[in-house]
C-alpha cells in the first residue's frame, strides 16, 4: 500500500492550497502467560491513511481504509469539503503554514527482529520468566507478557515531502501478586501499564533484564505483604526513574502541550496552569532540573525522524536551568500562539495515534537530563524519607497543578542508610511549586530509559506510546503518606 501511495496521492488530490497524505500500515502481536498457562495470543493488522487540505484559508482532514486511488479520492473531496466549511471561521490563515517539503527515512535499530524468531519460541521464554516467579506459596498470581509492533508510515505532501519511518516496539512485562496475613500486594517489573517499553527487536529483553526478574518481582511482592504503612508527613524524597516517569509525564509534559494551553483539552482533559507569557522567564523549577525534547534518543520509545506533519525532528530543551523555554507545539499551534500575539518556538511533536486521527500536540521523548549526584550520595544525604519506585496510582487537576501520585514500592531511609520496606507509599504535590523543591540529581549511573504506550489526550480519543528517561531525583519538603 505505501509503495504506490505517492501516486495515488497525486492522482487523486484536489487542486487546492496545499495537501498531504500519511499512510500508516500496522502489526501487534500480544503474548500472555499467567499461571504457568499460555493465553491465546493476539495479533492485529491495521492500515489505512489519513489526508489533509488546506484552502481558503481552513484546514479539513479525512480518513479513509479504502487505501485505493478511489478511495483516497473520495477522502481527500470530504476533507476539500470541510475546509471550506471551515472556511472565514478560523482563528488564523492556515494558508500561511508552509508544505513541509522535506524528504528522509527513519528506523528503529533492531539487533534481533522479532520476526526472525518462531512464535514457539517466544512463549517458551514466557514460559520459562513465568515459572521463575512462583518462589512461594504465597505468590497467588503471576503473569508475564511480551507485546511486540512492527509500524510503517509514509507521509507525501504538495510540498515535494516523503518521509519513509518504520518503527519496532518491544514491551515487556512481569507482574505477581502475594498474599500474606490478610494483605495483598502486587510488585510489577517496572510498572503494572508497561514502564518498560524501547524501539529495537528481542535486544530489549536484555535491556530489560527480563529474562532474570521474575525471583526479584516475587520477592519483593512478599516483602510488601509483611511490611508497615508507609510513615506519613513532610520529609525528603527519592523518587527512581520508573515513579519520575510518571511524574514528568503529568506534571512537565501535559502542562506543556501548547494546544492545551490554548484551550484544546479544555471540555476533555483540562486545560494548562501554564500560560503564553511565561515562556522565557518562569522558574519552573530548581537550577538542577533540565528538561529536554529528544526523539534522535535510537532506543527510546517515541523516536523518529519528523512528526506526523512531516516537520524534521531534533533535539530541543524545553526547561533549561529550571526556566522555562519551549512549548511542546508543533507548527499549528505555533502559528496560532502567533496569531494571538505570543510567537513562540515549539518542537516537532504533532503526532497521531494512527491513520486514522489527525496530528495533534503529543510528547514525544521527553527526558531529565542526567546530573552528577550518586545515588549513593543521595541516599547518604537523606537524615528521613522515604526511596519510592514504580507508579501504580496517579490523580492530577484538571490544570495539571495539584497532584497526588503512589507507588508500587517503598523504602525509608534513615540516618543515610537504607532501611524498611514500607506499602502504599504515596506523595502529594503542587505542580508550580513541587520541581522547586528539586535539591539532587542523579548521575548517569542512576539513568533509565522509560515509557508508556497509554498516554490519552484529544477528541476522538488517541492513545500513544511516549518515551521518558530520568536519574533518580532528590526532593525536599514533600507530603508522603501511607494507607491507612
Amino acid at each position: 500500500m505505501l509503495d504506490q501511495l505517492d501516486v495515488f496521492a497525486r492522482r487523486a488530490a484536489p487542486a487546492v492550497t496545499a495537501w498531504s497524505v500519511r499512510g500508516v500500515v500496522e502489526r501487534s502481536e500480544d503474548l500472555n502467560v499467567r499461571q504457568g498457562v499460555a493465553q491465546a495470543p493476539s495479533r492485529r493488522h491495521d492500515r489505512g491513511v489519513m489526508v489533509s487540505v488546506s484552502d481558503r484559508g481552513a484546514q479539513g482532514f479525512a480518513a479513509t481504509a479504502d487505501v485505493s486511488e478511489p478511495g483516497m479520492k473520495a477522502a481527500f473531496g470530504r476533507a476539500r469539503d470541510l475546509a471550506h466549511a471551515a472556511a472565514g471561521r478560523c482563528l488564523f490563515d492556515a494558508g500561511q503554514l508552509a508544505p513541509q517539503g522535506r524528504s528522509g527515512r527513519y528506523a528503529s535499530r533492531s539487533e534481533r527482529p522479532v520476526a526472525t524468531t518462531a512464535l514457539r519460541e517466544r512463549l517458551d521464554l514466557l514460559q520459562s520468566v513465568n515459572a521463575s516467579i512462583r518462589i512461594d506459596d504465597r505468590i497467588v498470581d503471576w503473569t508475564t507478557s511480551l507485546w511486540t509492533l512492527d509500524i510503517e508510515q509514509r507521509f507525501i505532501s504538495s510540498g515535494g515531502a516523503d518521509t519513509w519511518q518504520q518503527w519496532q516496539i518491544v514491551v515487556p512485562n512481569i507482574l505477581a501478586t502475594a498474599h500474606s496475613h490478610g494483605v495483598t500486594q502486587t510488585r510489577s517489573a517496572a510498572g503494572q501499564y508497561n514502564g518498560f517499553c524501547q524501539q529495537g527487536g528481542l535486544e530489549v529483553l536484555d535491556r530489560a533484564r527480563f529474562v532474570d526478574d521474575g525471583p526479584r518481582v516475587a520477592r519483593e511482592a512478599i516483602e510488601l505483604t509483611m511490611a508497615p504503612q508507609c510513615p506519613s508527613g513532610r520529609m525528603e524524597l527519592l523518587l527512581m526513574p520508573d515513579q519520575m516517569m510518571l511524574q514528568i509525564h503529568e506534571s512537565i509534559g501535559h502542562p506543556l502541550e501548547l494546544d492545551r494551553i490554548l484551550g484544546d483539552e479544555r471540555n476533555f482533559a483540562g486545560t494548562s496552569f501554564v500560560t503564553l507569557e511565561m515562556f522565557g522567564g518562569y522558574r519552573y523549577g530548581s537550577e538542577l532540573l533540565n528538561v529536554s525534547h529528544d526523539p534522535q534518543r535510537a532506543e527510546q520509545l517515541a523516536s523518529f525522524a519528523f512528526d506526523d506533519d512531516g516537520t524534521p525532528a531534533e533535539r530541543r530543551m524545553l526547561i533549561e536551568n529550571g526556566i522555562l523555554q519551549r512549548p511542546l507545539g508543533g507548527s499549528l499551534s505555533q502559528a496560532r500562539a502567533a496569531a494571538a500575539g505570543t510567537p513562540l518556538e515549539g518542537v516537532a511533536t504533532s503526532r497521531a495515534c494512527s491513520w486514522n486521527r489527525a496530528p495533534i500536540d503529543r510528547m514525544s521523548n521527553l527526558n531529565i537530563e542526567a546530573g552528577e549526584t550518586s545515588l549513593d550520595e543521595m541516599v547518604g544525604s537523606i537524615e528521613f524519607g522515604v526511596m519510592m519506585k514504580t507508579n501504580q496510582s496517579w490523580s492530577i487537576d484538571d490544570s495539571r497543578n495539584k497532584f497526588q501520585f503512589g507507588c508500587e514500592y517503598g523504602r525509608v531511609i534513615r540516618n543515610g542508610r537504607l532501611a524498611e520496606v514500607v506499602r502504599n507509599p504515596n506523595y502529594r504535590g503542587v505542580s508550580a511549586t513541587f520541581w522547586r523543591s528539586l535539591v539532587m540529581v542523579g548521575d548517569a549511573e542512576t539513568f533509565e530509559v522509560m515509557g508508556t504506550p497509554f498516554c490519552g489526550k484529544g477528541e476522538p480519543s488517541q492513545v500513544i506510546r511516549v518515551g521518558h528517561a530520568s536519574p533518580a531525583c532528590k526532593f525536599t519538603d514533600v507530603a508522603v503518606f501511607g494507607g491507612e
